[in-house]
């Protein structure tokens, strides 16, 4: 399972039990007909092959990839703010210094 906030990283697939079984009855209509009990051994074998296959690479629940989208959500909503935030401070520190700058200008021109 991957555990991370950033899901632009995440390269997972979302694989459910339905999806599974429709792409091995895809796969089984592909084979020649009339094979009989060999076409039932093979479904068991694919669909086995097919969950190992699926087994060994980088997967996620639906679960996680829906939380993470939410931690992802709340993590952009959190940054905007600051960037917002920040924005206001520099403004506030700008100000501040042309204050700063303008007042010890003038204590010497006010003789």
């Amino acid at each position: 399972m991957v555990h991370s906030t950033n899901l632009q990283s995440i390269t997972a697939i979302m694989v459910s039990p339905k999806s599974l079984d429709e792409l091995t009855r895809k796969l089984m209509e592909a084979l020649p007909k009339g094979l009989g009990q060999i076409q039932a051994d093979v479904k068991k074998n694919l669909r086995t092959a097919l969950e190992a296959a699926l087994g060994r690479m980088d997967l996620v629940t639906r679960e996680e990839f829906d939380v993470q989208t939410t931690v992802l959500a709340r993590s952009r909503e959190q940054l905007i703010a600051l960037e917002e935030k920040l924005g206001e401070l520099e403004t506030e520190l700008h100000v501040l210094k042309r204050t700063a700058v303008e007042s010890s200008g003038d204590t010497t021109t006010k003789d």
